[in-house]
């Protein structure tokens, strides 16, 4: 079970007291002239990213003052959203991603062999038509992109940024000396040659979709029915087209080529039956993981869409967007609000999973693993009873987090485990039942 002194903990990380004021006056977020208790409100920001409340702004200012801050009236309340405090939200959104980067991490099986797999994508939220200048979105209306990073190993978010939501993902997506060790997992947004080679610069490994344009050139066929001698270079779809490769439902591994002669890459293609036809990646796993494998892995991409789904369903990022003025930095610090509050629930969910999960290869998980948007919509209820916690001390705070631990535990236990586990859930061997852990070649997300 999640104990209050790990609510505590990652609360008070992420949210503490005096650094928050340490940043105020650093920052010049200035105590207005009636008395802005600033800790106070830049948690209820957070806390109020949850509520199911109308316009964003009037919900901090409500949790505020629900929390224990002294009345404040809207256009006084309003004021507040300024540069100094987009900052200093943008400062506790990099204390929260630390916080995740620095966790243990849970990578069995075929997750193993990289420090931790990495999921790129990004979400667009449409904003207020008064910022078209500054964010263009791909019509004549305004919008930003948040692009994530998502760790497979915690299942947190570990890096993001705001983008017009006019520009292509790829740009937004650099490999460098960072990424060694670690995998990428993305989708067709990502696909570029370039990238592709910073990976094998980096000591990167990546699994990714085959781009419909690129043109595989095979020059050697590891597993798969091959009915015709070809010389190494053969067109691939030429192959499958004269049936020099036969696609009879079998997984297909084959070593190729591609991009020009001169620098091209050399890699592995493998291919997966699925009931709607072929799924075809590129990797550089070695071939120790089978084709099925490397598919399986790549639907773990999904993970990041469930994690989006949760910040637009659960913490209102869209709702950030509609903020119905030119200010720039309520945007800023509202998106940011609605992300540090997305960590701390992946943060909390992490913990008790990891604490929870079976020992020794033939256990089996007995304790519920909790699930992250349940437990965030009970964070988002008890975001009253956090926030007062947050003023007590001794005892009297042992006994509330213990008491805030006990509800985000219940409610946020996931009611489906046994039934529909995830893929990341069979991976890790999650299921109750050894017969319902074979790894099978579903259709990838």
């Amino acid at each position: 079970m999640t104990t209050g002194a790990e609510v505590r903990e990652v609360m008070e990380t992420v949210l503490p007291t005096e650094e928050i004021e340490r940043l105020c006056r650093e920052l010049g977020v200035v105590e207005r002239e009636r008395k802005l208790e600033v800790a106070l409100f830049a948690r209820s920001m957070v806390l109020a990213a949850g509520t199911p409340s109308g316009a964003r702004q009037a919900d901090v200012l409500r949790t505020y003052v629900e929390s224990g801050g002294a009345p404040v009236a809207r256009s006084a309340g309003y004021r507040w959203f300024d540069e100094a405090l987009a900052k200093l939200m943008e400062r506790l959104s990099e204390r929260a991603i630390s916080m995740a980067r620095a966790e243990e991490l849970d990578l069995p099986g075929i997750l193993g062999g990289v420090s931790d797999w990495v999921i790129a994508d990004s979400t667009t939220v449409r904003i207020y038509d008064g910022l078209l200048e500054t964010y263009p979105g791909t019509g004549d209306y305004a919008a930003i992109k948040v692009h994530k990073l998502l760790s497979v190993g915690c299942g947190v978010t570990v890096g993001y940024h705001f983008s017009p939501a006019r520009e292509h993902d790829s740009r937004h997506l650099e490999i460098d000396e960072s990424w060694k060790g670690r995998g990428l997992l993305a989708d067709l947004g990502y696909a570029s040659l370039d990238r592709l080679r910073a990976c094998q610069r980096h000591a990167v490994q990546f699994v990714i979709r085959l781009k419909d344009n690129w043109k595989p050139r095979v020059q050697e066929v590891h597993r798969g029915e091959v009915r015709k001698t070809f010389f190494a270079g053969a067109d691939f779809d030429a192959l499958i087209e004269d049936e020099t490769l036969v696609l009879e439902g079998r997984a297909v591994d084959a070593t190729v080529e591609i991009g020009r002669s001169e620098d091209a890459l050399r890699l592995r293609l493998v291919g997966v039956p699925s009931p709607k036809g072929y799924c075809w990646y590129l990797t550089n796993v070695a071939r120790k993981l089978g084709p099925i494998q490397i598919g399986t892995l790549y639907r773990v991409r999904w993970e990041i869409e469930l994690s989006m789904k949760l910040d637009k369903s659960v913490h209102h990022l869209a709702q950030a967007g509609e903020t119905q003025s030119n200010n720039v930095h309520a945007l800023h610090a509202l998106l940011h609000a609605s992300l540090v509050a997305s960590v701390i629930a992946g943060l909390l969910v992490h913990r008790h999973n990891l604490a929870t999960r079976p020992r020794g290869a033939q256990q089996r998980r007995t304790v519920p693993p909790l699930h992250v948007r349940l437990l965030a919509l009970q964070m988002a209820t008890s975001a009253q009873s956090i926030a007062l916690a947050f003023e007590l001390s001794g005892d009297d705070a042992t006994r509330a987090w213990d008491k805030i631990a006990i509800v985000l535990t219940h409610s946020g236990k996931d009611p489906n485990w046994r039934r529909r586990p995830s893929v990341l859930d069979e991976i890790r061997g999650w299921t109750p039942t050894p017969k319902a852990m074979k790894i099978t070649g579903k259709t990838p997300k």
